[in-house]
């Protein structure tokens, strides 16, 4: 071999070697910004995935709060109020859990029960001080036959259902039948003609449901 090629050999393996670090310096810089380039990707990955997540689980909420707002909406709510009575017949009077119908016509005490009888109820009892003053202040200036009698003046008074009277009110007077005036309960020979009272249950349910269906 000349001496031209020995030297134009040597001068190539130089280059090589002077270029060689060069090539892996480019190499190991291409990798780290491609590392960069990844961890960049994964973080906006990242963001976008938890910016997903937060908005499905935003949507999530508003879907179940709407659903249960609309059950509670077409949900029928149920409110109960005092016993709720029905109307009574017309030319009575309600009070309480009764009615009362105050007579034009005069009568005897049996008359009385008869007719009161004959509309499916009897001479009125009041069952409080409430239900008395009621009476009083309704039947007018007139004495009215209430359902209070006794065999004698050394028995006791009953109801026209049998019941025995609690002496709630006193009567007054040496009869056998009782009938209420202005001033209280008195009592007479039933034979006098007085107008009457009678009353009857009203028919009423143990609960008043109020529906309220806003759907």
């Amino acid at each position: 071999m000349s001496a031209a090629k020995v030297e134009e050999a040597s001068m190539g393996m130089l280059k090589t070697d002077l270029t060689a670090p060069d090539c892996l310096q480019e190499g190991e810089m291409g990798k780290k910004l491609q590392a960069k380039c990844l961890r960049i990707i994964s973080a906006a990955s990242c963001v976008k995935l938890y910016c997903c997540y937060g908005v499905i689980m935003v949507l999530t909420v508003a879907v179940v709060a709407l659903s249960v707002a609309l059950s509670e909406r077409k949900k029928p709510i149920m409110e109960s109020c005092e016993p709720c009575y029905a109307v009574c017949p017309s030319g009575w009077i309600g009070f309480g859990n009764k009615c009362f119908y105050f007579s034009e016509d005069m009568g005897n005490w049996t008359f009385s029960q008869s007719s009161c009888m004959a509309l499916d109820a009897h001479l009125a009892l009041f069952d409080s001080l409430e239900e008395l003053n009621f009476l009083k202040r309704y039947k007018g200036d007139s004495d009215h036959w209430i359902g209070l009698h006794r065999e004698s003046t050394e028995h006791p008074w009953i109801w026209t259902d049998n019941t025995e009277y609690n002496n709630l009110v006193l009567t007054r007077g040496g009869g056998e039948c009782a009938y209420l005036s202005n001033r209280g309960i008195y009592n007479s020979s039933g034979y006098i003609h007085k107008k009457w009272i009678c009353n009857k249950p009203n028919s009423y349910t143990l609960q008043c449901p109020l529906i309220v269906n806003p759907g």
